[in-house]
């Protein structure tokens, strides 16, 4: 049965609050997400909680439930608390109903199959946790095989980053690598490499795309590097026909993805 915790001097309390914080997250190798939405996306997926924190006011909705008896078949624990735990956890004034803290999940190169998808995410020293959520976000929206991180990456496990992915942490699989060994991983097999850039002539409309396209999107202040750009087997760009230069990264990269979508690859 779940427990009651209403005292913020509470031992647990304060170790999932320093979940908010990547030092604490490095340390304790598990993460933070909140809401009903995401969690329940999370249990759909196959994971639930190691913990799972809700309010007693949500306590009879059916959603929370499920969570509750999902997180105890697990061997994990469910707790009923306050509103204003809640914000400690979260770290907002208006908490979600739910905040559920999950061991982070690795994966590598080698635990993908890059047969079982047509298009496949790539961003290189993407900094902003809000873009590496969305772009998570659209790699579930358009069936991407995963999206591959190359280094220095916000964190996808940070608040942020789970909030704006909207629960696609979860179906969507991440790695973390360095762009070396991304390369021999990708030349190991079939494989399309499209880079985002303004250093091109090629319309990202007229361009011919092969399965599977990995769609390489750089930093977004200074773009790619350039023996990066070099080792791509395609640069495309988008025509901006106003004074801004370029588009945002996640909005840039779902463009991108829907156009490959609507080709048939082959």
């Amino acid at each position: 049965m779940p427990r009651e915790i209403t005292a913020y001097s509470n031992p647990l309390v304060k170790r999932v609050r320093a979940l908010r914080d990547k030092k604490g997250r490095r340390e304790q190798g598990q993460f933070l997400a909140e809401g009903l939405r995401i969690l329940t996306e999370a249990r759909e997926a196959g994971r639930v909680p190691r913990v799972l924190f809700y309010a007693a006011a949500s306590a009879g909705h059916a959603l929370v439930w499920e969570l509750v008896k999902g997180v105890e078949a697990s061997d994990g624990e469910a707790i009923e608390t306050t509103p204003a735990i809640l914000a400690q956890l979260s770290g907002k004034d208006n908490p979600q109903a739910v905040v559920g803290v999950f061991d982070e999940f690795a994966l590598t190169l080698d635990d993908l199959d890059r047969s079982r998808a047509a298009i496949w995410l790539v961003a290189e020293r993407l900094r902003d946790p809000g873009n590496l959520g969305t772009i998570l976000r659209t790699g579930d929206a358009v069936g991407a095989g995963a999206l591959i991180l190359i280094g220095e990456c916000a964190d996808p496990f940070g608040v942020e980053a789970v909030r704006a992915s909207m629960g696609a942490l979860f179906t969507v699989p991440v790695v973390r690598c360095g762009w070396e060994d991304f390369l021999v991983w990708l030349r190991r097999g079939a494989g399309q490499l499209v880079g985002l850039s303004l250093q091109t002539n090629t319309d990202y409309r007229a361009a011919r795309y092969a399965a599977p396209t990995f769609l390489l999107t750089g930093n977004e202040a200074q773009g790619m590097p350039a023996d990066y750009a070099e080792a791509c087997d395609l640069l495309v760009k988008l025509p901006m026909h106003g004074k801004a230069d370029s588009l945002n990264a996640a909005v840039a990269t779902a463009v991108m993805a829907y156009e490959v979508l609507a080709r048939d690859l082959v």
